[in-house]
């Protein structure tokens, strides 16, 4: 039976590395790129089928950062496929990345370079803004959005895996300000906010047959990383980071062997995985892939009290829409 993969964020970086790696692993897939930008997926897409020539390739615009835009896709996809065998939940922003230039270089040569690679805890905030929905943007694009497409999509779904970050912190997030409005790290509060989320799921829904997992990348380049410092910084350190990698394996620098925790979860029995569990994608000095899951920083109360606020604005966006559609009839008619 031909499985049906939708993967968003697709068309570059470890989104694309991950279609390469399935297609790979079974050339009768299907996939689905969900993409915002349609000419990068088309781009996507023909790279994809100058490797995989007999391969299945759709695509779909999807802006997770927009309501409109995942309700729509949801839409596109319920009249497309009867089912939905991995949803890879990839997409995210990180906006307007501030780097702290002086705890960097500090960082840089003191025994904790590798843990500052990994985490940047204390050297990067964002600057996050509001997005036409009224919500914050990094919010809405890194967890909102994904969440809104799984409630539309919940009937066809049956496994979820959603890339998180080493970046996402218990420390950046707050219950009572989930959408991260006042803080300066909405990147890091949205990622462990998706942890949270995946474990609430499983919670949920595991008795119903809908399982999700949550991956880390490891320290990968991709276009993502490569907005944080010019890229003459990147040329500098470059060397440096490939010599690290040689005594650490978080460093998995390609986006190819950022995708591992990616593919090996595609290859595995839900039930044997732990919910509790983030998967990391490792690289051992010598190169070699492997996965390792580490337990998350967790409360499983804390999970579901975030599943609850999502649903009341679940609620809230759908009947604000809802308004906003009535009132445009309105204003045709006149």
């Amino acid at each position: 039976m031909e499985r049906v993969v939708l993967i968003t964020g697709a068309n570059s970086g470890i989104g694309l590395a991950l279609c390469e790696r399935l297609l790979t692993e079974d050339s009768q897939l299907r996939l689905c790129l969900a993409c915002r930008n349609m000419q990068r997926a088309e781009a996507a897409r023909s790279a994809l089928l100058t490797s995989h020539s007999n391969a299945h390739v759709d695509l779909l615009q999807l802006d997770v950062g927009s309501v409109q835009s995942v309700l729509s896709a949801a839409q596109e996809v319920k009249a497309r496929y009867n089912r939905i065998d991995f949803l890879y939940l990839n997409a995210g922003i990180m906006p307007n990345p501030q780097l702290d230039l002086n705890a960097f270089f500090k960082g840089l040569f003191s025994r904790n370079v590798v843990r500052m690679f990994a985490t940047a805890e204390g050297i990067l905030t964002q600057q996050d803004r509001l997005n036409s929905d009224g919500l914050q943007e990094v919010f809405a694009t890194n967890l909102f959005g994904h969440f809104l497409l799984i409630r539309e999509l919940e009937p066809l779904l049956s496994r979820l895996v959603w890339t998180s970050s080493s970046n996402a912190r218990r420390s950046a997030f707050s219950m009572e300000d989930m959408q991260h409005r006042e803080g300066r790290e909405s990147y890091s509060s949205s990622k462990y906010a998706s942890d949270m989320l995946s474990l609430a799921l499983n919670r949920q829904k595991n008795s119903q047959g809908l399982f999700s997992s949550v991956i880390c990348p490891g320290l990968v380049m991709t276009n993502l990383t490569y907005g944080i410092l010019p890229s003459f910084f990147w040329t500098l350190i470059m060397p440096v980071m490939w010599l690290i990698r040689i005594f650490t394996n978080t460093f998995t620098l390609t986006p190819h062997n950022g995708a591992e925790a990616l593919h090996w979860l595609f290859l595995q029995n839900p039930e044997s995985l732990d919910p509790r569990a983030k998967y990391h994608s490792l690289t051992s000095g010598l190169g070699t892939n492997y996965t390792q899951p580490r337990q998350m920083d967790i409360d499983e109360g804390a999970s579901d009290v975030l599943y609850s606020k999502l649903l009341e604005l679940e609620k809230e966006v759908r009947r604000k829409l809802s308004e906003e559609n009535a009132d445009e009839e309105i204003s045709a008619v006149k």
